[in-house]
């Protein structure tokens, strides 16, 4: 097993899309409903901090970030999406491109990572655990998803490297 992160492409879209989809096809990652066009995905995630996983020169993962807030006083806070395809999971992506995400984040001077997890999600609430983030709260039936109300639980990483955090 080859596993390599790489920053991702404008050409590695149709990939990361299918993964995307298959994120929300599982439900229990996202509100969102369609993955959209690749300009719509691009204006939603800061140009920096955007990683694919290829397993044997397959993509199979993707991780990017997404601006909190235009408020300078956010400049180095950053909400992270890490999808990893179907077939892939349980061997090692999505902790790879964490870890790629927070070294590179921490990097460009972002001191706080947060994300929103569906409490059912088990998996990515491990995954975030192991790197260092913390359940800070849990957003109560904060959005409707095919007719059911839907909780969120919210965490964050505090870098311990970047002033501020």
């Amino acid at each position: 097993m080859q596993l390599t992160i790489a920053p991702l492409e404008p050409r590695h879209w149709e990939a990361v899309r299918e993964i995307y989809r298959q994120g929300i096809a599982g439900g229990n990652a996202t509100f969102e409903t369609d993955p959209g066009d690749w300009e719509t995905w691009d204006a939603a995630h800061l140009a920096e901090c955007r990683f694919v996983a290829e397993l044997d020169g397959r993509i199979v993962g993707w991780a990017a970030l997404s601006q909190v807030s235009r408020r300078y006083v956010y400049r180095g806070v950053a909400e992270v999406s890490i999808y990893v395809a179907d077939g892939a999971r349980g061997r090692g992506v999505g902790s790879a491109l964490l870890a790629a995400v927070i070294a590179e984040s921490e990097r460009l001077g972002f001191w706080t990572l947060q994300g929103g997890i569906f409490p059912e999600n088990t998996a990515s609430r491990a995954l975030v655990r192991k790197h260092g983030f913390r359940e800070v709260g849990v957003r109560e039936r904060i959005g409707e998803m095919n007719g059911v109300w839907r909780d969120v639980v919210l965490v964050e990483r505090r870098s311990k490297v970047v002033e501020g955090g």
